[in-house]
């Protein structure tokens, strides 16, 4: 690889973009500068801004160069969460320091560190064929993956086929590394489903109780009977689905009131043994089993969901795993662990693969990445880039 100095040098990008405060939905100067790098380098770029009820209005950067097929899609986003208190950071969160080889600031290591990298290998992969791709090279940013992510990556990707723009492989940055760069890739992820159980009472004195229905009892009931249900024990690429409570609550700040209702929010991480719709008949019948007949409860699922995918093991999943053992050594576990990530919404359109930079400080105060891991993720991103034209370049 050539040498990559100055304002293509993966350093000098992520921290440029570092000092952008894109916390979401604000674009906070990201996206122009990445929109200005990339133009200047051959790049056609389209901003596009998307709008829905109830949420912000959101911006976004799909950047091509080359005609033609196939096209190795980048996918990532510019903006960050909130960095909390800054007086507790050591260095501030939108500096963009090195200090002991580490690069600090909140987007780091999610993501704009492998922002950096997709941008700095792509360059230089263009200098090192004179501008000239075997097919198409492509940057799909968006502001909104750390938000509601209702006006982000989904409709980019519905503008992209509207348009015209097919994406034939891609590449996801999420930091995907649990401790040391090349050790994860991801492909694939658990779906999630969320829903609120409610218990119906009557409200009353607490010195009267059978004059009451106190709710609470029901819905420990309840809790407790799907907490002892297993969901299954896993498949050949997922963990075993797993069943949450993440809160409960009556709404009640007074000690002598029997709650009218009683309510309890829960999340489910299934496999692909599961669907959204086998999960909901399966939690009805839970839940009248567990009620008797005696509790008045209403189950409510949440509208939006993940659903389950795996990018099965192929040509994808082996170029990406050659480039990181190339450039780390090290043999890459292929894992459907973890959250959600844009990858549910780009399965839809093409494989997609995560690679992207090690996790341990992700949305924590210092949140950092060593300067040796962004090179190294540049070399791998450019070792791909050549290694995929190799294999599906129009000229071959």
């Amino acid at each position: 690889m050539t040498d990559m100095a100055g304002e293509r040098d993966v350093v000098d990008i992520a921290q440029r973009l570092i000092r952008c405060r894109s916390v979401t939905p604000d674009e906070g100067g990201a996206l122009d500068y990445l929109q200005e790098l990339l133009a200047s380098a051959g790049f056609t770029c389209q901003r596009l801004r998307f709008a829905d009820k109830d949420t912000p209005d959101v911006e976004n950067l799909y950047a091509r160069v080359g005609e033609g097929g196939p096209n190795l899609c980048f996918a990532g986003h510019s903006d960050v969460v909130p960095p909390g208190n800054e007086a507790t950071w050591s260095v501030p969160p939108f500096a963009g320091e090195v200090h002991g080889g580490n690069l600090y600031g909140r987007g780091a290591a999610d993501m704009k560190g492998a922002v950096a990298a997709f941008v700095a290998a792509a360059c230089d992969y263009l200098d090192a064929h004179g501008g000239q791709v075997p097919g198409a090279i492509s940057l799909l940013i968006t502001g909104d993956e750390e938000g509601p992510a209702v006006n982000g990556t989904a409709k980019v990707l519905r503008w992209a086929e509207q348009n015209g723009e097919r994406l034939d492989h891609c590449l996801l940055g999420e930091p995907t590394n649990p401790a040391s760069l090349g050790e994860m890739i991801k492909i694939g992820r658990r779906g999630s489903l969320s829903g609120t159980i409610r218990v119906k009472g009557r409200q009353g004195h607490v010195a009267y109780p059978k004059l009451a229905v106190n709710p609470i009892p029901g819905l420990v009931q309840l809790i407790a009977h799907l907490l002892a249900r297993k969901l299954d024990e896993g498949t050949a690429h997922f963990q075993p689905s797993n069943l949450e409570f993440t809160s409960v609550d009556v709404g009640n700040p007074a000690w002598n009131v029997i709650p009218a209702e009683a309510r309890a929010a829960f999340n489910i991480r299934f496999n692909d043994k599961w669907s959204p719709q086998r999960l909901e008949v399966w939690l009805r019948e839970e839940l009248d089993k567990a009620a008797g007949g005696e509790v008045d409860y209403t189950l409510a699922l949440e509208p939006a969901v993940s659903d389950v995918f795996v990018t099965e093991p192929g040509e994808l999943t082996v170029l990406v795993s050659a480039a990181v053992k190339e450039v780390t050594g090290r043999t890459p576990e292929l894992s459907t662990s973890g959250g959600t990530s844009d990858a549910r919404f780009i399965k839809d359109h093409c494989p997609v693969v995560e690679f992207g930079l090690v996790g341990r400080t992700i949305h924590q105060i210092d949140e950092h990445v060593p300067v040796e891991d962004l090179e190294a993720l540049t070399w791998i991103y450019r070792r791909l880039l050549d290694a995929y034209f190799e294999r599906f370049g129009a000229s071959q």
